[in-house]
């Protein structure tokens, strides 16, 4: 995995940030600890900071200059040259035109996210604000450390709390989204015959219709994995060319030869199970899934504007 991947994966991209305990120097201003997803809820459980007396969640109209509008909400150019300080330390080399609008369109979502806390009725109490501030100031070095640290990024305060709240906001609403996903689902258990040339392909196929054993011939053909996949649910594997064909097939089967970016594989499905409980890892890719194509939709019927060049 590259550092850019590690920056955009589920636990960084799709926003919903909350505050994270890592120290800055108040000699060397720059970005604020680094902001990190908060866990994913579990279904139906609704985070009890919340449930205290409570004010609506508002974006906060600012005069300072904005890098993007989304439903209303604004997101501030400090906002935004702030995350790309971050993208750029966590990445380690100069910012390309396509990470600056990487690092937007995150902000975009986290504002997608939060408008849509906001109409389903999402609550931040003043006091869950507030505690959240308190445990940033004690973790930079106190207030004068933070505020510090708002001058050198082109923060005031009424800016950075707007951030604060939608990066909060942002985090309810995508652990509504991602709770979603059920316990169980169908899966099928299956291994794999794996080559890169479709000569290869043909030739264990021509061994299994004379009769080889499938388990035998994948652990010839890969003697570390024996072709193992394992239990897997829809929307799993990295080629939906593969999940197709392994949910087509009927236990005791095995797949003609299917090509994919990557070579050559023939599949053979062991079991199948119609409700069979999601392991963590499947779990979480269903969830990043079901995130994204809310994003994909969302962004379809929004009002998206964009200040920056």
């Amino acid at each position: 995995m590259t550092h850019k991947q590690f920056y955009f994966n589920w636990m960084a991209v799709l926003a919903a940030l909350v505050m994270s305990a890592v120290a800055v120097s108040c000699s060397s201003p720059g970005p604020l600890p680094s902001q990190t997803t908060a866990p994913l809820a579990s279904p139906g459980v609704t985070p009890a900071a919340f449930t205290e007396t409570v004010t609506p969640f508002q974006p906060s109209p600012t005069s300072e200059a904005l890098a993007a509008r989304v439903n209303g909400i604004e997101i501030s150019l400090s906002a935004y040259q702030a995350e790309l300080a971050r993208y750029q330390a966590a990445t380690g080399g100069d910012l390309t035109a396509e990470d600056e609008t990487r690092v937007l369109d995150d902000l975009i979502d986290q504002a997608l996210l939060a408008s849509a806390a906001e109409e389903q009725g999402f609550q931040l109490s003043e006091a869950e604000l507030q505690s959240r501030v308190d445990r940033l100031t004690a973790e930079i070095g106190g207030e004068q450390a933070l505020n510090e640290w708002m001058a050198a990024n082109g923060y005031v305060e009424t800016s950075f709390l707007a951030d604060l709240r939608r990066s909060i906001a942002a985090a309810w609403m995508r652990d509504q989204i991602a709770a979603t996903v059920p316990d169980q689902v169908e899966q099928v258990q299956a291994i794999q015959i794996f080559v890169q040339d479709a000569e290869d392909a043909n030739a264990a196929m021509a061994r299994l219709n004379a009769g080889a054993n499938f388990a035998a011939l994948a652990a010839e053909y890969d003697p570390i994995t024996e072709g193992e996949l394992g239990w897997f649910p829809r929307g799993y594997l990295i080629h939906p060319e593969l999940e197709d064909a392994a949910f087509q097939l009927e236990p005791g089967t095995y797949s003609n030869i299917i090509q994919s970016g990557i070579g050559f594989h023939i599949l053979y499905v062991v079991e199948r199970d119609e409700q069979r409980p999601l392991d963590p890892e499947a779990r979480l890719v269903l969830q990043e899934k079901a995130v994204k194509a809310w994003l994909m939709e969302r962004r379809g019927r929004s009002t998206i504007e964009i200040m920056t060049p």
